[in-house]
């Protein structure tokens, strides 16, 4: 995605897209029958997680290129009753709508052949706040929660709308985690990061009714 996010020319702004350069391209050098084996233990911790499992309403992602597959976790958390939501980028506004969907059959390429969900007259766009756990991409992401996404900041604009503390979880190989992410004013972090290796819980992460 183009890079249209606030700060781009910062000095943070330019660490950052060297940082996205670069695990990009380790993230793509890891071979595609590995990335399946990681995808597939990612999705089974995600599945497994509390804030997951709670939630009736969860925001995913149809994945592209080299990301963590999302296919099984979109499939099995239909299967479960709940409702799914995914983002289709409106490049007029520059925002993400979110649309519910009932099966990955309703997916179809959108902006720069991404998955997303198609235009159907009935189908109203979702509000970020009817949403109970957010589930994003990434290009890399340290401990603290701070991230590096694709440069077009949609899921920073996104998620500074939101009113209530939901959990906001990214799925990411253990090869996408760095020592430190220069942070920016309007970077939201994520609260959740789960690898094929372990489940980090990002600092002054709360999840219940303490976190409301």
């Amino acid at each position: 995605m183009p890079d249209t996010s606030a700060g781009a020319g910062s000095g943070a702004g330019h660490a950052k897209a060297a940082l996205r350069k670069e695990f990009l391209q380790r993230r793509n050098s890891i071979p595609p029958e590995v990335r399946k084996v990681k995808s597939s233990t990612i999705q089974s911790t995600l599945a497994m997680l509390d804030e997951i499992k709670n939630a009736g309403t969860v925001l995913l992602f149809a994945s592209f290129r080299s990301e963590v597959s999302m296919a099984g976790m979109i499939t099995s958390t239909l299967a479960s009753a709940k409702r799914v939501v995914l983002p289709k980028v409106d490049v007029a506004t520059g925002m993400l709508q979110l649309f519910e969907i009932s099966s990955p059959d309703e997916l179809v390429p959108g902006y720069m052949g991404i998955p997303e969900p198609s235009e159907t007259a009935d189908r109203k766009p979702f509000d970020i706040n009817d949403i109970d756990a957010v589930i994003i991409p990434g290009a890399c992401f340290d401990e603290k929660g701070n991230r590096v996404g694709y440069g077009g900041g949609y899921y920073d604009r996104l998620l500074s709308g939101l009113t209530k503390s939901i959990p906001v979880i990214a799925p990411a190989y253990e090869e996408q985690l760095v020592d430190a992410v220069p942070a920016e004013t309007h970077d939201i972090k994520v609260s959740i990061i789960v690898t094929d290796r372990r489940v980090i819980r990002c600092d002054n992460y709360q999840f219940g009714p303490a976190a409301l």
